[in-house]
């Protein structure tokens, strides 16, 4: 074959599944648009960070607004939905900073970005993601925001899979690309190892102090972090995406209660005691969890007869009490003001 229809035919070839890639995009956006009866109801409008006493969630629900972020009043989270025109697969703001993080499909891969917005949900600043979305966190005051990314593997629960998480200054735009680069102390020790995955991040109100997940050895540790010095420390063992109680004083986890098994249970842990507290909810939750107050965490879970979406749950902090359903085909929450 001549070097011309070579040419010819490669050409041909990328058209081919540019036109594929289009025609499947454009059949998953068709099935977007439709309702369904029992669906909430969802309605495009002013959606604002500094709202008082709303809650912020990514919407699951299908329809024109799906994957929108979108607001409803704390006290009737199964309302009717504000749509703002953010589309994100992964959210989480406080202080009037928020992070949004998107995959857009492209023709041979994904776009995957992170952006900053601002209080109006006018984007200041963006970055391009190494992988697929996964967590979103921003600091208390809104000066850190911090994502990761799937770069090898889809789930936490995969035989082998590799993360990435990036911490931003939202004042400067300085950032820490990898955490794996930070010096690790692991049971008193130094510790160094090529296999060192971190991931789910939340922040102190100190604008310094963080807590992850390492992953290391086959073993999942909690690390308190100093992102001035460039350090963690290992807490406690099996702890996987910690979220900070608004009080400082605990982290509500997912423990793994199977080895090799994609089953997690949700936990607290008290920092001062490192005493852990199995909470009511038994089924396993693979997400991690928000504080909407000192009393009670709310969480995402696969939406029965609809696996590519998840309803919001919450339980009391405390082991007491049931899982209550919050609302559906909702993820990533925010509690505003």
């Amino acid at each position: 074959m001549t070097g011309p229809r070579r040419l010819l035919v490669l050409a041909a070839a990328v058209l081919l599944l540019g036109g594929l890639a289009a025609a499947l995009v454009l059949r998953s956006a068709a099935r977007a648009e439709q309702t369904h009866e029992g669906d909430p109801a969802v309605a495009k409008g002013p959606v604002t960070l500094g709202g008082q006493n709303r809650l912020a969630f990514v919407n699951g629900a299908k329809g024109p607004h799906r994957g929108a972020l979108v607001s409803v009043p704390a006290q009737a989270p199964e309302g009717g939905r504000t749509a703002s025109g953010l589309v994100c697969q992964r959210f989480h703001a406080a202080a009037g900073t928020g992070v949004c993080l998107n995959s857009s499909p492209g023709a041979l891969a994904q776009d995957n970005k992170a952006v900053i917005v601002d209080s109006a949900l006018r984007p200041l600043h963006g970055f391009p993601l190494a992988g697929t979305p996964s967590r979103a966190r921003v600091a208390p005051s809104g000066h850190f925001a911090a994502w990761t990314v799937f770069v090898a593997g889809e789930s936490y629960g995969a035989a082998f899979f590799s993360t990435r998480t990036t911490i931003v200054d939202t004042r400067t735009w300085a950032v820490e690309p990898d955490l794996e680069k930070f010096s690790i102390v692991l049971d008193g020790r130094p510790y160094s190892s090529g296999d060192v995955n971190f991931w789910g991040v939340t922040f102190s109100k100190d604008d310094d102090t963080f807590y992850a997940t390492l992953g290391t050895a086959g073993q999942t540790y909690l690390v308190k972090g100093s992102i001035s010095r460039r350090s963690v420390t290992t807490l406690a063992q099996n702890v996987e995406c910690p979220s900070l109680s608004p009080d400082e004083t605990r982290v509500v986890y997912k423990k793994r209660v199977m080895r090799g098994a994609s089953l997690w249970r949700e936990h607290v842990l008290d920092l001062r005691t490192l005493r852990e507290q199995p909470l009511a909810e038994k089924r396993s939750v693979d997400d991690q969890a928000l504080w909407l107050d000192d009393r009670t965490v709310a969480y995402a879970l696969p939406a029965e007869g609809a696996p590519d979406t998840t309803d919001l749950w919450t339980v009391p902090a405390d082991g007491s009490g049931a899982p209550r359903l919050l609302t559906p085909a909702a993820s990533s929450p925010t509690r505003l003001g």
